[in-house]
């Protein structure tokens, strides 16, 4: 059991980014929602991070014209974020088939 609690919590940051975009995947954007965004829950009308979530949900699913038209930068984020899944992916397998690096000396290359 403590290696498996071990495995989750050293690959937490890769479960954590895969979660997310799963979740992205299957939510519902059209219609009323709640918001974790700070600014909107503060009353602010417009934050410059609004309609990501959209934006990466529609990517996900190959709709560039939407993604698009909810955030210009969602494409760019979904990029983004499975770059980082396949790195950790490859730092996960280094380590445990070599040896030669853990999680916390990775230098990001």
């Amino acid at each position: 059991m403590k290696k498996v609690l071990g495995f989750l919590w050293q690959n937490f940051e890769m479960f954590f980014w895969i979660g997310a975009l799963v979740s992205l995947f299957f939510m519902e954007p059209t219609g009323e929602h709640f918001s974790l965004c700070p600014l909107k829950n503060m009353g602010f009308e417009h934050c410059p991070g609004c309609g990501l979530g959209h934006s990466i949900h529609y990517a996900l699913h190959l709709d560039v014209t939407d993604s698009f038209s909810n955030h210009p930068l969602g494409i760019f984020g979904l990029l983004v974020i499975i770059s980082r899944i396949y790195k950790l992916i490859i730092l996960n397998f280094k380590t445990y088939y070599h040896g030669h690096q853990t999680a916390t000396t990775y230098s990001g290359r």
